[in-house]
């Protein structure tokens, strides 16, 4: 049986430049060191279920004559939408869980208002399938175009938010990490959402260019960028911090 005088929370050891006084001063989140893996396991989880749904919204055809074989390759192509849509959600979830993936690379600790935005960043991902369904069932509805770039907004957002609060004044990685990646992953973070923007104030007058802008976005992030550069050196020397040369 556990003692029932144990403290519930376990405090690591105070550095030996600071004192037992001056180290209990210092807030809750300063103190206790949240795990960074469990961040890791949850945005995991919540990404492979979200894309596993995205392939539930294509049914395979019925036909009214099971004899009627003929009529399975127009009802095939009837599916067209569907396959789109789930292709271009798929991609870019990819695309999101990669840029998460490198952002948390970086990252050395974490407090609860991370937790939180990463959250809110989970939040918006789990939407997506309800989204695509709704593209994918009406692909040349504005309101349905709408909605999804808003859903693909809200994501990339909160994403930039998370580098950003992760690296504002480095509470969160290391002190010396390179300007120029920061300002870098916060601005190719941000590209998404501003194409994203385009793309719905397009639909208004071109449905069909939306669709093209939303499956374009994700070549912009596949493609290496200077993070991926520094991601690929920090990669190789994990013992060095990423603005070291």
């Amino acid at each position: 049986m556990s003692d029932p005088q144990a403290p519930l929370v376990k405090f690591p050891t105070p550095p030996d430049e600071e004192t037992v006084e001056t180290w209990f001063d210092k807030p809750l989140t300063y103190r206790v060191q949240l795990s960074r893996n469990r961040v890791e396991a949850l945005t995991d989880g919540v990404f492979a279920v979200a894309i596993t749904l995205l392939v539930l919204d294509i049914k395979v055809p019925e036909l009214q004559a099971p004899s009627d074989i003929s009529q399975l390759a127009v009802r095939l192509l009837a599916l067209w939408p569907k396959f789109l849509s789930y292709t271009i959600s798929f991609v870019i979830l990819g695309v999101y869980w990669v840029g998460h993936h490198v952002q948390l690379s970086f990252i050395r600790k974490v407090d609860r208002p991370l937790l939180w935005i990463n959250l809110l960043f989970l939040l918006w991902v789990a939407l997506v399938p309800f989204s695509t369904a709704l593209l994918s069932e009406y692909p040349m509805a504005q309101i349905a175009i709408t909605l999804y770039g808003l859903n693909l907004i809200a994501i990339g957002l909160t994403l930039a938010l998370h580098w950003w609060y992760a690296t504002v004044e480095t509470k969160h990685v290391d002190p010396d990490i390179h300007p120029g990646l920061v300002r870098g992953g916060l601005l190719r973070t941000l590209i998404g959402p501003a194409v994203y923007v385009v793309s719905i104030a397009v639909s208004f007058f071109r449905p069909e260019l939306s669709l093209l802008l939303y499956a374009l976005v994700p070549v912009l992030y596949i493609l290496p960028g200077r993070v991926d550069v520094h991601w690929g050196k920090h990669r190789q020397a994990p013992g060095t911090s990423p603005g070291t040369p």
